[in-house]
């Protein structure tokens, strides 16, 4: 397990305002899912995760009772795996449904098998977190960061930031693209995507 941070406005993905990559990936209950999916909503929380991780199983939770907080706000929650489940089995497409089926997993879970879209999304930990706010019908990138300040004990935590960007988003008037600004984030931490070998 090595432990990394999620790059903060390293290239063209995680620039505040960046447009969030298109995608078209299948969900635990077989559906195609892309970016339209969510038209209607007015921000996207899109969650690089895998089944695995130690640091995505202690937040996960948390994540649940966001996506369960926010949906009637029009937020709408996504994970995707990317990992390489040839050489992290507990991580497959099949282990992803039982975790969803069992309701371990409450939101979107969606399987990135060819690893493009953590890459267009330069996506280097699980959990590595995107949120995106609806400007105009296209999703602008606002946080880029961490769920809180404690990620191993919730009872410890005195500082929910990604709550709180969600919540500046629904409660501000939507600016114009080249008016957004980053809301302050600190770097996600955990296991490094299981990536394949070239």
């Amino acid at each position: 397990m090595a432990l990394t941070y999620s790059k903060q406005n390293a290239s063209n993905p995680t620039t505040p305002g960046a447009k969030a990559p298109p995608f078209r990936l299948k969900s635990t209950d077989d559906q195609w899912v892309t970016l339209d999916t969510f038209s209607d909503k007015k921000a996207l929380l899109i969650i690089f995760m895998c089944n695995h991780c130690p640091y995505v199983i202690a937040v996960q939770d948390r994540l649940n009772a966001i996506a369960k907080k926010y949906a009637e706000q029009k937020v709408s929650v996504v994970g995707i795996n990317p990992n390489d489940s040839t050489r992290y089995p507990d991580d497959s497409f099949e282990e992803m449904k039982k975790r969803t089926e069992s309701g371990q997993i409450q939101f979107t879970y969606l399987v990135d098998e060819t690893q493009a879209v953590a890459k267009a999304y330069d996506a280097v930990c699980t959990p590595d977190l995107y949120l995106y706010e609806n400007v105009a019908g296209e999703f602008r990138l606002r946080y880029h960061g961490r769920i809180d300040d404690n990620w191993k004990e919730s009872e410890k935590v005195t500082k929910r930031e990604l709550e709180n960007a969600i919540d500046q988003i629904l409660k501000n008037p939507t600016l114009a693209p080249t008016e957004l600004k980053f809301i302050e984030s600190t770097p996600s931490m955990g296991c490094s995507i299981k990536w394949k070998s070239a």
